[in-house]
């Protein structure tokens, strides 16, 4: 595949730029600043130099100095003790830029990020949204194998899925030490992609592994921390009605969770499509709100009734509600939630995204609006197609 224009936009000062493996950050970190000096935690020999005398980084920035001062750390997260470093660093010289690239947060939650005192942004790179793709964006694609780069460059790309995870857990989980016993959580990782785009039930899953629900718990926190999954939680702004109040699960990219789900003889793999679909649209709708310089969040809407919103847009960016359906044939029902949540809130604008062959907006104000067409709309800094 061509190199292709991403849509991340850097900050001028030092950051942080986190994303799961295989998102592209070190690609374009170095293709973006091709004169920064790079030092590469990957690579073993630097891990053991910089792990064993985080001070190394000073000869480090002394050595190239003269010919930049923009400094890639790729894989941070692999020796947080650097940031002590990085912080004396900023402090010494106003014009060092410091990009900060890293596939967990979770040894940096417990002890980093704080070090630099604020003075380095958090950035996040997702996969490739549809519109990055351009003509390259095929939905039956995407719903096989997700928007990852790494997969989407790949020449096994469906081999190079089923190892996805299992990398992680080598290099990410047993290494690391961040659980006890790595089968159990091999099997949590299969239990819990049943509850994809769904509201996890800690108590089944728990059943399922032979594990606690606090163990589950536990896990589930190291999935966010690594970046692997994210969960969205129930809009609330000025309820008027009795609401859930538990966020729904989604691993971060629709090929990944697509890897992991069992696909067994007694698995019905057709009960697949509609979480698939929405979580295409979940980490299209993250990817958007990052990137755009607007403020937004990310929600769902779920009544004490069993009404739902899929997703809720809302900040400065817009208010949005969206609607999900893997039909190209819509009935009464398919609008039930978008109908009262419009009651709710007549100021959003409320869309319902299917295989429709053309949009259309209803008699309830509605805008019906082919799935395909929209992802592909979807912008940076743009409101969502209408």
């Amino acid at each position: 595949m061509e190199s292709l224009i991403r849509y991340f936009q850097p900050p001028k000062k030092s950051y942080f730029l986190f994303g799961p493996r295989g998102t592209g950050k070190s690609t374009w970190a170095k293709q973006f600043y091709q004169s920064a000096a790079i030092l590469d935690l990957l690579d073993p020999e630097s891990y053991r130099l910089y792990k064993a005398a985080p001070e190394r980084l000073n000869d480090f920035i002394q050595t190239y100095q003269k010919n930049t001062t923009t400094f890639i750390i790729d894989e941070v997260q692999k020796s947080p003790e650097l940031l002590s470093v990085v912080h004396q660093l900023i402090e010494r010289n106003k014009k060092y830029q410091f990009v900060l690239t890293g596939s967990s947060a979770r040894k940096l939650k417990r002890s980093g990020v704080d070090l630099l005192g604020g003075r380095a942004q958090l950035k996040t790179m997702h996969p490739f949204m549809p519109s990055e793709l351009g003509d390259q964006f095929c939905l039956k694609t995407a719903m096989q194998l997700g928007l990852l780069p790494l997969i989407q460059n790949s020449v096994d790309p469906v081999g190079d899925l089923k190892a996805y995870i299992t990398l992680y857990m080598k290099e990410e989980v047993q290494q690391e030490g961040l659980v006890r016993n790595i089968d159990q959580f091999a099997r949590f990782l299969e239990a819990i992609s049943f509850s994809q785009a769904s509201v996890i039930n800690f108590t089944n899953i728990a059943q399922e592994c032979s594990v606690s629900s606090k163990t589950i718990e536990n896990y589930v926190g190291i999935l966010e921390d690594l970046l692997l999954s994210f969960r969205l939680p129930v809009f609330t702004k000025k309820a008027k009605r009795r609401l859930a109040t538990t966020p729904k699960f989604y691993y971060f990219d629709a090929g990944v969770y697509v890897s992991v789900r069992p696909k067994g003889p007694m698995d019905d793999v057709s009960a697949m499509h509609s979480p698939v679909l929405e979580t295409i649209v979940a980490q299209t709708l993250r990817a958007w709100i990052d990137y755009s310089t607007k403020e937004g969040k990310l929600f769902f809407w779920r009544s004490k009734s069993g009404l739902e919103v899929d997703f809720i847009v809302y900040g400065e960016i817009g208010f949005y509600a969206i609607e999900v359906k893997n039909t190209s044939r819509l009935h009464r029902e398919d609008l039930n939630g978008l109908i009262e949540f419009k009651k709710d809130y007549p100021n959003a604008e409320c869309i319902l995204l299917c295989h429709c062959k053309e949009k259309m907006r209803n008699d309830h104000n509605i805008l019906c609006y082919p799935i395909e067409s929209f992802l592909k709309a979807i912008k940076p800094n743009q409101s969502l197609p209408a």
